[in-house]
């Protein structure tokens, strides 16, 4: 692979329309700019860590709406590198699909591709599902991964919106990949070339494996989710720092960088 193959992971934008009201007391598309201004200064042609290209692992928009959806573009705009979009339980497809009509789908229209890069081949699967907050691989989505596995050789970096595992967060945890089971039947052939599976949904900084698969996520650029494990019908709202992950892929292994981007504190010679 030569040197390592680097690009950016971003979750849970949560972009409400221009003008909206304040989303949990914050305006989500002020945090994606930021970040945005962020990557454009640190990872552009020229940075000492340039990246190929940004991933994010969907709840692009909070509601839905087309403004939403126009307003993301606008704020993606300034990013020097490619972008590519995953659904997650707060977007709408067909929206998505009108404001975004170069974004690849799969034979079922579902936002799902397949990216070959040096560090291996990216599989992005779309686990949105209108009516529940809970994420879905249909059989028509879950076939065109397995054909995507059974044509390729080498290494797989997997991403989707909602995480395959539980993580004790009670009402997070009524909201997973609810076809778990269906996933590693097809992904298990094939389990010891996938490197690593990168998600959303939790906002949470997390790191661990789920059935020996090295997983990563981390908090969303607009509100995040606290770490509250107790037995509760809501989920623990939390104003912690937003991030965004650069991610370092070699033949040694998977590497992942998580940036404050807000975090004004500053550097100093230790």
């Amino acid at each position: 692979m030569g040197a390592p193959f680097t690009f950016l992971h971003i979750t849970d934008l949560h972009v409400t329309p221009e003008g909206a009201p304040p989303l949990y007391g914050l305006d989500p598309g002020e945090r994606l700019a930021a970040a945005v201004a962020d990557i454009a200064a640190r990872h552009g042609p020229g940075s000492t860590t340039p990246a190929a290209f940004l991933i994010v692992t969907g709840d692009l928009t909070h509601h839905g709406e087309p403004a939403a959806y126009d307003r993301l573009e606008s704020l993606l705009a300034p990013l020097p590198m490619p972008v590519h979009l995953l659904l997650g339980n707060h977007d709408d497809r067909a929206a998505f699909g009108a404001a975004f009509p170069a974004a690849p789908r799969d034979a079922g229209g579902f936002v799902q591709q397949a990216l070959p890069t040096p560090a291996g081949l990216f599989l992005m699967l779309d686990t949105n599902e209108p009516g529940t907050h809970a994420g879905r691989l249909c059989a028509s989505r879950l076939e065109w991964l397995a054909a995507r596995l059974a044509e390729s050789e080498g290494d797989v970096l997997l991403f989707l919106h909602h995480p395959p595992h539980r993580v004790g967060i009670a009402r997070m945890d009524l909201i997973p990949l609810l076809d778990a089971d269906a996933l590693w039947q097809v992904l298990a052939p094939h389990a010891s070339r996938i490197r690593h599976l990168f998600h959303g949904h939790l906002h949470r900084p997390l790191a661990g494996s789920w059935r020996g698969i090295p997983f990563s996520s981390l908090r969303g650029t607009s509100h995040q989710v606290g770490l509250d494990l107790t037995e509760r019908p809501t989920a623990p709202g939390s104003h912690e720092p937003p991030a965004y992950a650069l991610v370092r892929v070699s033949e040694e292994g998977v590497l992942v960088h998580t940036h404050d981007f807000l975090d004004r504190t500053g550097n100093f010679v230790l």
